[in-house]
């Protein structure tokens, strides 16, 4: 019983360091004006061409911050950095931030466990995730690449699961290096214009997005199956 007692009390104290924090920084980036800004590509822009010097390490920051801890659309932010820094320069700020925010999320998972990873994105989130990367772990790959997929809650959930710290890297240094680059490049309009001939080809990637979601969602475990037997016969092969 002593034990368990102090197993709650962790749990509680966790969970309170936790709420203090998020709390803290919402209250911080309230009384600010930056959580009003946040939401707006136009004022993010203003202010961070403002902090001059400093508004790339900002930059990283904030990439970091919404991956690991707040529910910040990183879409708009990397087509913010795109409108402020260029694709290629925005690209390369937005993954350094957005990779150390998924190594985090993923211990937040692995190192403080289920209740706190609950207390953070709702038990229904959770078993649902839970259950689909415990079945279809290569799955993970594939649904790190496409959009619409919780990619930071699947991040702090996949620390819940049997899959490895390095298993979980490269396919995040992969994965959020292919998606960066070519949001960054794409919303800059230098590929694939928002005009003409351009508007066609954006038809058409959304309908190739929205079959690959439904095509994945229903056919998870024999994905799953396929590349499983795949990197094992590669591994006897050597």
């Amino acid at each position: 019983m002593a034990k368990k007692k102090k197993k709650i009390l962790r749990i509680f104290f966790v969970v309170l360091a936790l709420g203090l924090f998020f709390l803290g920084v919402y209250l911080i980036l309230y009384f600010t004006g930056w959580w009003e800004k946040l939401n707006s590509v136009d004022k993010l822009k203003k202010e961070i061409l403002n902090l001059g010097i400093y508004g790339r390490v900002f930059f990283v920051f904030l990439q970091f911050i919404q991956v690991a801890f707040l529910p910040l659309p990183s879409p708009l932010i990397v087509i913010a950095g795109t409108l402020i820094y260029g694709p290629f320069q925005a690209s390369l700020l937005s993954l350094a931030g957005i990779l150390l925010g998924s190594a985090v999320a993923f211990l937040i998972g692995r190192v403080l466990g289920k209740k706190v990873v609950v207390f953070m994105v709702g038990k229904e989130t959770e078993q649902k995730w839970s259950k689909y990367l415990s079945n279809a772990k290569y799955s993970f790959v594939v649904m790190m690449f496409l959009p619409l997929f919780p990619d930071d809650v699947l991040c702090m959930i996949a620390g819940l699961t049997d899959m490895s710290w390095t298993f979980f890297m490269v396919t995040q240094l992969i994965t959020r290096t292919t998606g960066i680059f070519v949001l960054s490049f794409l919303s800059s309009g230098e590929v694939i214009p928002f005009y003409g001939w351009g508007i066609y080809v954006w038809i058409v990637l959304a309908v190739i997005a929205i079959l690959l979601i439904y095509l994945t969602t229903k056919y998870n475990q024999q994905i799953e199956k396929y590349v499983y037997n795949f990197f094992k016969k590669k591994k006897q092969n050597k």
